[in-house]
């Protein structure tokens, strides 16, 4: 059995000017994780920031790729690799604008649906089969200048408890996987979440 039993990867960009954007909501999630279960994510490990430490009584790392979103596959690969953890052993924390706001949707594997850093972690690992916690961005109107620009654009002030809330409750759902397990966590979390369309 390996030293670690999950790698938690969220997604997002590096730099302050892109900290609090959607995009970001996997790296805010992990960085709740850290925060409630005293990991210190300080290593400088195959292009992330790690911190290692338990998670429900299991051994885990904690890692925020700094390759920026569409790049992040390569990192993650890295990771199980050194920590010689499978595909299946990774929880990936994103953003997804398949979602409406505030909804979040636990999966034990799927497509990328558009998304590029999923798409990037499916090509660097040959597997769609990893565990996602998808985070529900989308505005419930229509999107101005397009999809690309909405995602890097900051939340506004008034949506701070919105976001504070959302990142708690993907942190709920990722310590759920580990201590009960995916089936557990998607009866638990999924109700939440309508989609806007089908999932592909």
């Amino acid at each position: 059995m390996p030293d670690h039993e999950w790698l938690i990867a969220g997604l997002g960009n590096p730099g302050t000017e892109y900290e609090f954007t959607p995009h970001n909501l996997g790296f805010l999630v992990v960085d709740s994780l850290a925060a409630a279960n005293g990991v210190r994510i300080s290593r400088k490990e195959n292009m992330a920031l790690v911190g290692r430490g338990t998670i429900a009584g299991k051994p885990v790392v904690l890692a925020k790729p700094q390759t920026y979103m569409n790049l992040s596959g390569g990192s993650i690969q890295g990771l199980l690799a050194r920590y010689e953890l499978t595909p299946e052993r990774l929880i990936v924390v994103y953003d997804e604008l398949d979602l409406p706001w505030q909804s979040m949707r636990v999966k034990p594997k799927g497509s990328a649906a558009g998304h590029n850093g999923i798409k990037s972690v499916i090509g660097s690992t040959g597997t769609s089969d990893f565990l996602r916690v998808r985070l529900g961005i989308h505005p419930g109107h229509p999107i101005k200048g397009g999809s690309e620009h909405f995602v890097l654009v900051p939340f506004r002030r008034a949506q701070k408890k919105d976001v504070e809330e959302m990142v708690e409750l993907g942190r709920e759902a990722v310590e759920s996987i580990i201590a009960e397990g995916v089936e557990k966590a998607m009866t638990k979390f999924n109700r939440r979440a309508q989609g806007l369309e089908e999932d592909k």
